[in-house]
């Protein structure tokens, strides 16, 4: 099984499918990866009661291949940040932590998601985070006691201080990501956006992680790119060997 991550530059509108359409033609893959808040871009605020999108419209879209991408999702009078799996099987995750420090305002606009859940796919139980969520205990819990085959993780996390010639907070993530493989057993793909918003600068460097804790790809700094990843069914089998419990 093979999967790309489409690290892309959305604008700040809702028309952002044809970006999407010309990514997903350029790989022969089983999987393709966009980052958070792809269909619409991040810094939406009032804008989105207007351009948040209902999940019908999501559910009659068909590609040639499973699509993972982030959208404003309006559900029962409330809107969403949500990661979208189209494919054989269809499911929604809605962010479940929203920052407001900093520069973060998405507790303002959107409402918070009811928790972690997995389902199946043809890469095995799979799970979906957005960006924050990962950054909280309860999502390590998570993956620890559910060990899912293959993490999804999309974010549109902004860069902020160099150490050495490296993002501090590429560093965080990598810790955090590494983690979440080694605890599961499974693969973690992390696809992170690029491109500026509102005095805010994307870093990108998506990357994929195997199930030891070893970075298989990376993408660029800063700039769009696709990148694709061979999973190693027999490498997720053995580590998960190793992570089972004792009855």
């Amino acid at each position: 099984m093979k999967i790309a991550l489409a690290q892309i530059r959305p604008k700040l509108s809702p028309d952002n499918l044809d970006k999407h359409l010309e990514f997903i033609k350029k790989t022969d893959v089983d999987l393709v990866v966009f980052p958070e808040l792809s269909m619409n871009g991040y810094k939406v605020k009032d804008a989105l009661l207007e351009d948040a999108f209902n999940e019908e419209f999501f559910k009659n879209l068909s590609f040639d291949k499973d699509v993972v991408l982030g959208a404003a999702i309006k559900d029962k009078g409330k809107i969403f940040n949500s990661a979208l799996y189209i494919g054989d099987s269809f499911h929604r995750h809605d962010k479940v932590h929203l920052p407001t420090y900093g520069v973060f305002e998405e507790g303002r606009f959107f409402f918070g998601g009811s928790g972690f859940s997995t389902f199946d796919t043809k890469f095995g139980k799979t799970a979906m985070f957005v960006c924050e969520d990962v950054f909280s205990g309860d999502s390590i819990e998570f993956v620890g006691r559910e060990k899912p085959d293959l993490i999804i993780v999309i974010a549109a996390s902004p860069a902020r201080e160099f150490k050495e010639g490296k993002l501090l907070i590429e560093e965080h993530w990598e810790s955090i990501l590494k983690n979440m493989a080694i605890l599961s057993g499974g693969y973690v793909a992390f696809c992170n956006r690029v491109g500026f918003e509102d005095g805010l600068g994307f870093w990108g460097k998506s990357k994929v992680i195997n199930p030891k804790g070893e970075i298989e790809i990376e993408a660029k700094y800063f700039d769009e790119d696709l990148v694709e990843c061979e999973l190693n069914n027999h490498l997720t089998f053995t580590q998960k060997y190793f992570l089972r419990k004792e009855s």
